[in-house]
């Protein structure tokens, strides 16, 4: 039985005992370790967005800001903080779950990991909460590696971007600010815009205002309402990471899991391609 990609504190606090159950700590940024040495759920283990989730390029022109790692270099990171294949993975990051730990989600199941789910709310959440908040550090326990030669789930790489947005049956979403989208501000990568063809749809939307998920059926009418009967859709943001945020919540939403381009506009600018700043009509 599939179970649902986002768990709250209280889920948390209910199963958090359980030897099967191991938490991750994803964290983003230059203070990022440090903050977890600080405070971090109890038994977290900490990966880090650059060093464990990305293969950083000298120019992000080659795979963008945050490609993803090798195969075997996520497989090394999962057995170094004690994954096995049947582990229950619940990961959160400080930013509610909206930038490293939707990443970790993504790059967990597509390794074909099935229980991981992400922590609503993320640290600040938590921090709310009576789940034990700690500055130790958590030894893992030895296990095998687990093997895996590609990433189970859809990608789609810069040479098939353009095609892709020709085909009326596609979709390419941009998750980014609705400015970085319209070309009123860059304040990452070098040039503002956006893909032509790509529709704007904030990764902020499938969070409340009080930084929760909306409800499943909430989403999935968000979605529905923009994408209609249409099942081919491929999503990016800047970097490839806050658009695992959507995927993830359109697997909470229960639609299927779209296409990710991870290179995404941080790669697509740098490569003299078509820029737009008009939405698409």
């Amino acid at each position: 039985m599939k179970i649902s990609p986002v768990i709250s504190t209280n889920g948390l606090a209910e199963i958090i005992n359980n030897k099967n159950v191991i938490l991750i700590d994803a964290g983003s940024g230059k203070h990022a370790y440090e903050r977890y040495l600080q405070k971090h759920i109890e038994n977290a283990f900490y990966v880090d967005l650059n060093e464990d989730l990305a293969e950083i390029p000298d120019d992000a022109k080659n795979g963008g800001r945050h490609p993803l790692p090798s195969p075997e270099k996520f497989a090394e990171v999962l057995q170094r903080v004690g994954i096995k294949e049947n582990s229950h993975l619940i990961v959160y990051d400080d930013k509610n779950g909206s930038n490293a730990a939707a990443r970790f989600w993504w790059m967990a199941r597509a390794a074909g990991l099935e229980n991981v789910q992400v922590l609503d709310g993320g640290l600040q959440q938590t921090e709310k909460s009576d789940l034990p908040i700690t500055q130790k550090i958590p030894v893992a326990d030895e296990v095998e590696l687990i093997k895996f030669k590609n990433w189970e789930l859809p990608v789609i790489h810069l040479d098939q971007i353009e095609s892709f947005v020709s085909a009326e049956s596609n979709i390419l979403v941009d998750v980014r600010e609705t400015e970085r989208y319209n070309g009123d501000t860059e304040p990452i990568d070098l040039v503002a815009g956006h893909i032509p063809g790509a529709i704007n749809l904030p990764f902020k939307n499938n969070l409340g205002e009080n930084g929760f998920f909306r409800k499943p059926e909430e989403l999935k009418k968000q979605f529905q309402d923009v994408f209609g009967n249409v099942n081919s859709i491929a999503v990016h943001c800047g970097s490839g990471v806050t658009a695992c945020h959507t995927i993830l919540a359109m697997d909470y939403a229960d639609l299927p899991i779209p296409t990710l381009y991870v290179g995404s506009w941080s790669e697509y600018s740098r490569n003299n391609k078509p820029i737009a700043t008009q939405p698409r009509k």
